[in-house]
């Protein structure tokens, strides 16, 4: 289980899934609660592009979710930047 929370602890919760597929340096699918989400690694000539799908939930509107995915792939790729810097 991992907990997020926003930097200035306004709010936060526990995310708990079960990997269900991995294909090394492809692909990872994975589900939590009822949904499930696909992640993609795809080699693209400037570097892998990154692809996440999601089962979408009721609580937030489309926009929040494509908002919170893609804030936590920006957050990714800033990691992955430093490590390789």
């Amino acid at each position: 289980m991992a907990h997020y929370q926003a930097k200035d602890g306004s709010f936060g919760f526990d995310f708990a899934g079960t990997y269900t597929k991995v294909v090394p340096h492809a692909l990872l699918e994975y589900s939590f609660g009822d949904r499930s989400a696909t992640v993609e690694f795809l080699a693209e000539a400037e570097g892998v592009k990154v692809r996440v799908s999601f089962d979408a939930e009721t609580q937030h509107s489309i926009e929040q979710q494509q908002q919170g995915w893609q804030a936590i792939l920006n957050n990714f790729a800033k990691h992955v930047h430093a490590q390789s810097a």
